[in-house]
């Protein structure tokens, strides 16, 4: 089949990798514009790029992939079906017509959970024990188009963001393969999404990093988990007649509270290579912190240079 792909970030290297290997014929690799950071040249091109300028592949990277410049250049295309992942603009009735067979989006979840831009975090935010990647034949509502293709993976204990985006993103290499030949071959299946079970993945901001010392110990670890390698975890360590600090924390551990009862965001241990701070239920255990302006610091360098005490506390700014 004809293909045009359409894709972004680093969840789609994988996917669009493997469809290069394939039969199928790349006709067109469509992604975001590149955009300086304020001040900066252009960031360099990224390996979605890299990977069509290795195939000879043209590269369109419209403002709006729904505009009638990008709307032109995408019919001109004649694919037999686009392939969307990772990619970053929400795709018209007009544009997902521009091909024969619509589209086909890859997304790194058990659809009808975690629609929108930040499944993989959210999922780990919420202590999910397993997710997955669903295809999806795609409509103009975001990520609510019938099923084709699920795989199914439990989530590590210990697993990040990072860590399980790069297996999701193998499982949904392996599958949008299987689900495009079974298109060409009339045997795909398609099976409608129960709407009542649909939850939402927001896009992150940099505020959903702080932390709110009220939730169990165990769910802070998630947040830290889930939130890199953007926004981070932080809080602000205030210290007695000084400007409050703000510290990014590293791993940490869910452990009993030394003092049940004590308020959440206290400090109940301070010394050697020991930080302990209350929660809402539970405790947890820093296990490397990064100052603002420094580097990540293991917690017994940071308590050798930073006098904390027992009772100080950890909170919003």
């Amino acid at each position: 089949m004809r293909l045009v792909i359409l894709g972004t970030g680093p969840f789609a290297v994988p996917a669009f990798g493997g469809l290069f290997e394939t039969a199928h014929e790349i006709a067109a690799l469509v992604t975001r514009p590149l955009e300086p950071a304020r001040g900066r040249e252009l960031p360099a091109a990224g390996p979605l790029r890299d990977l069509a300028h290795a195939h000879g592949t043209p590269i369109f990277d419209p403002p709006d992939i729904n505009g009638p410049d990008a709307l032109a250049t995408l019919q001109s295309c004649q694919a037999d079906l686009l392939v969307v992942c990772d990619y970053g603009q929400i795709l018209s009735a007009k544009a997902l017509a521009a091909a024969r067979l619509g589209g086909l989006n890859v997304h790194g979840s058990l659809l009808p959970k975690y629609r929108g831009a930040a499944p993989i975090h959210w999922a780990i935010y919420h202590g999910e024990k397993e997710t997955g990647v669903s295809v999806i034949h795609m409509t103009p509502r975001v990520d609510a188009g019938p099923l084709v293709a699920q795989a199914r993976t439990e989530i590590g204990p210990d697993e990040t963001a990072v860590e399980l985006e790069t297996r999701l993103a193998e499982i949904g290499a392996w599958l949008v393969r299987r689900a495009i030949d079974s298109l060409e071959s009339g045997r795909l299946e398609a099976l409608p999404q129960d709407h009542a079970q649909a939850s939402k993945a927001p896009r992150l901001k940099r505020t959903d990093g702080l932390i709110d010392w009220g939730r169990p110990a165990a769910a802070i670890r998630n947040q830290v988990r889930a939130f890199e390698p953007w926004p981070k975890t932080y809080t602000y360590w205030h210290r007695p007649g000084a400007k409050p600090i703000r510290l990014i924390l590293g791993p940490v551990s869910a452990v009993d509270s030394p003092q049940p009862g004590a308020a959440p965001g206290v400090v109940l241990e301070a010394g050697q290579d020991r930080l302990v701070v209350g929660a809402g239920q539970g405790a947890l255990a820093l296990s490397s912190v990064q100052p603002a302006g420094k580097r990540m610091l293991p917690v017994a360098e940071f308590l050798r240079g930073n006098r904390v005490r027992p009772g100080e506390r950890l909170g919003p700014e």
